[in-house]
């Protein structure tokens, strides 16, 4: 009885108003966390690259394949466990997994030392997005699910502006081995926050379900459910569509946001300090404010029109798309970096709207394994096929274009956002006809 109270109690706090918030704020310091250590590499990759001696394709392959395949495929079991056990315990180990294996990233003595590290980093990732997801969704009613997951999607920009500024700084002053262990030590603390201050929301409770039976942990079960969360995302026409279009931008801006420093020093002749300070600025506040902006927006003009939930996102994509042309075509420095503005905050429309959407479709047993497999596409193509492609394409173009080869190379990427707002567009027809 005294166990039975104390669940009890404690779901009754999962549940609160000030709960909800601080568990949201919590599970957002851990994406934080995330992102900074995945990130890191982007801002270290001409110091790195110049150390080693190594090629933009190694270096795209250690910023992509060797994090995105383990990141992306373990994140499936990962899910399934997550959908039966603690959540809370998973992130929490996760997250001791990545913030070790990104300190030891400073120990790396040449190329495959250091891949290795980043595939630990991936290993360490692979645990904590999906079984946030199933959380948040778990805490947060439909009509507040956008709002809430665009603020936890702010994790990406918050993490990727604090790899930037304290990469880059850490970096000039002490090497970038420093900045590893800078970067990665934290997350042990948020480890341990997780663990100890977090609870388990009751399953299904935002929409109003009695808690979800959670089935038995074998392979039969696991194949079993794995097969009918790909059924589901492929037969259910909105879910289909959100994948495929947070795939093809994941793919663009994954491959932006790693090779991004580079560009800026290469193309532009600034030091890896001011690239650091200036990605930390603008990623820091117009990619947040984009990502508030795009949830909020898709939740208020979604109440009035269900198709506006993913047409926000193509709409924004569309606006986007001249802007960036612009950008990697301007070689007056003081204009690019104006024009680089506008277009990250359109950019970041896509993901609280996106991640809302395939919660709200996926069956309650089963949203943080659709999470999982959602993630494991977009990780597949985007991270890990991403960064990878920019850096086959610039050493490819180098001997024509030299060191501009890679403003060409991140040019041509861009292109994929229009393909991708394309199936924001048709997952709100779907959405439309299904609400009927």
């Amino acid at each position: 009885m005294a166990e039975a109270a104390t669940a009890k109690g404690s779901s009754q706090i999962a549940i609160s108003p000030a709960y909800r918030r601080y568990a949201l704020f919590v599970l957002l310091l851990a994406y934080i966390s995330s992102y900074v250590d995945r990130q890191i590499m982007g801002v270290l990759v001409e110091p790195i690259r110049l150390e080693f001696g190594l090629t933009d394709t190694q270096m795209g392959f250690l910023g992509g394949i060797a994090f995105g395949i383990f990141y992306a495929t373990l994140g499936i079991p990962i899910a399934f466990l997550a959908d039966r056990l603690s959540r809370r315990n998973i992130i929490a180990l996760a997250i001791a997994v990545w913030s070790a294996m990104t300190v030891a990233c400073a120990f790396a003595i040449g190329f495959w030392t250091l891949a290795i590290a980043r595939i630990g980093v991936g290993v360490g990732e692979a645990g904590s997005s999906p079984p946030s997801h199933s959380m948040i969704a778990d805490l947060y009613p439909e009509h507040q699910r956008s709002g809430a997951l665009a603020i936890y999607a702010l994790g990406v920009y918050i993490g990727i502006m604090l790899g930037f500024l304290v990469g880059a700084y850490v970096a000039t002053e002490y090497g970038w081995r420093a900045a590893f262990v800078v970067v990665g030590l934290p997350g042990v603390l948020i480890a341990l926050i997780v663990r100890f201050t977090l609870v388990e929301p009751p399953r299904g409770h935002s929409d109003g379900l009695a808690a979800a039976e959670r089935g038995p942990i074998n392979v039969a079960v696991a194949r079993q459910q794995i097969r009918a969360a790909f059924a589901h995302l492929w037969q259910d026409e909105v879910s289909r569509h959100v994948v495929i279009g947070v795939t093809l931008v994941s793919f663009v801006g994954y491959g932006g946001a790693y090779w991004g420093a580079a560009f800026f020093m290469r193309s532009h002749g600034m030091t890896m300090f001011e690239v650091g300070v200036y990605l930390a600025a603008v990623i820091g506040v117009a990619g947040v404010i984009g990502a508030v902006v795009g949830g909020q927006l898709a939740d208020r003009l979604g109440s009035k029109d269900m198709r506006w939930k993913m047409w926000i996102v193509a709409l924004a994509k569309i606006l986007a798309a001249p802007l960036i042309l612009w950008f990697f075509l301007e070689f007056d420095s003081t204009v690019a970096l104006v024009v680089y503005v506008p277009t990250v905050l359109l950019g970041a429309f896509y993901l609280g709207p996106s991640f809302a959407m395939i919660q709200s479709r996926a069956p309650v047993q089963m949203r943080a394994l659709c999470s999982a497999i959602m993630l494991f596409i977009l990780n597949i193509i985007g991270l890990g096929l991403g960064p990878q492609l920019v850096g086959v394409l610039s050493d490819l173009m180098a001997p024509v274009y030299e060191s501009e080869s890679l403003r060409y190379a991140l040019l041509m990427l861009s292109f994929i956002n229009i393909w991708g707002a394309w199936h924001y567009y048709r997952a709100g027809r779907a959405l439309a006809a299904r609400k009927g």
